[in-house]
């Protein structure tokens, strides 16, 4: 059974979208979405920095636009599941047909530019701690007040807070974790920090006539098959003040029978958690259109086309 998921925000490089944009239709599509949302995203996706790309108003809409991109480049594939890690359930309502893919973009814009304000209100990030027990680590960090932000197995929680909070995490680490990275992005996403965010994302969702998922649909919250489209689209706006549950999103994988799991552009996070904690799971990651031949020999072996 072949699951499908699109990464989350970080995931991006600078450039990341150049080889892309030289497969057939790829550029005329990109462009017509870039006149929807009003973002060129072909600039951002060949030619920006990494400062600009990591603005959350650019971010966002770049990785659901690469998703979509990628996978429409793997042909008609009817995947066993589909999910996405934080901004990248986006992208997977897509790929279910819960959204059309310039409904899901519009979604995403506003998603971006209304978390980019609400991270303009305190200087805030998040910062992955690699290592430790999991009940440790929450508890440290609850003291420090810090949130267990995303919690995405593996031996890996994302913790989010103020600036200053981080800086006494990289002080004064949880037994057992090895290190501390800072992540590129611009906020303490999946917090109380994003609450303005929420009722933004909430008047937003209103407009739109979501449809129920073709296939199965696992969610962020909780690890759990969602059937309904509204429902769907109501986890996404309360996603982003609420912690992402990865790791309960593999462990749905497994019981759902998962035997490869293919990440769309830009690829390599999710799988990566997948190579630890689903052994004998077959991952794939969609970095460059020369894992296009890989992958669609994976789906012929796993999954329906």
């Amino acid at each position: 059974m072949l699951v499908l998921v699109a990464p989350g925000q970080g995931a991006q490089t600078p450039g990341f979208l150049t080889p892309w944009l030289d497969l057939p239709g790829a550029a005329e599509r990109l462009a017509a979405w870039s006149d929807a949302i009003g973002l060129d995203l072909a600039h951002y996706g060949t030619q920006a920095d990494a400062d600009a790309i990591r603005d959350t108003a650019v971010a966002q809409p770049l990785l659901v636009a690469a998703g979509l991109l990628s996978a429409a480049a793997l042909g008609d594939v009817t995947p066993g599941a589909v999910a996405g890690h934080s901004v990248g359930e986006i992208t997977a309502a897509a790929f279910a047909g819960v959204l059309d893919d310039t409904a899901a973009l519009d979604l995403v814009r506003k998603r971006g530019l209304a978390m980019a304000d609400a991270a303009a209100i305190t200087q805030t990030g998040m910062s992955a701690l690699l290592g430790g027990d999991p009940d440790t680590t929450v508890a440290h960090l609850e003291k420090l007040g810090l949130t267990p932000a995303n919690v995405n197995g593996a031996g890996q929680i994302v913790a989010a807070g103020t600036l200053e909070q981080l800086a006494a995490l990289e002080a004064d680490k949880p037994e057992g974790v090895r290190r501390v990275v800072a992540l590129k992005v611009a906020g303490a996403f999946h917090t109380h920090h994003m609450a303005p965010a929420v009722d933004a994302l909430a008047k937003a969702a209103e407009e739109l006539t979501p449809g129920d998922p073709r296939v199965t649909y696992v969610s962020n919250r909780d690890g759990q098959a969602v059937a309904s489209g509204a429902e769907v689209l109501s986890r996404l706006v309360g996603q982003v003040a609420n912690p992402v549950r990865w790791d309960l999103c593999m462990e749905t994988f497994q019981e759902l029978g998962a035997t490869a799991l293919i990440e769309v552009c830009p690829g390599g996070t999710l799988t990566g958690l997948a190579k630890r904690a689903l052994p004998g799971v077959t991952t794939l990651a969609l970095k460059t259109p020369d894992d296009l031949d890989a992958a669609r020999e994976l789906i012929a072996e796993h999954g329906a086309a």
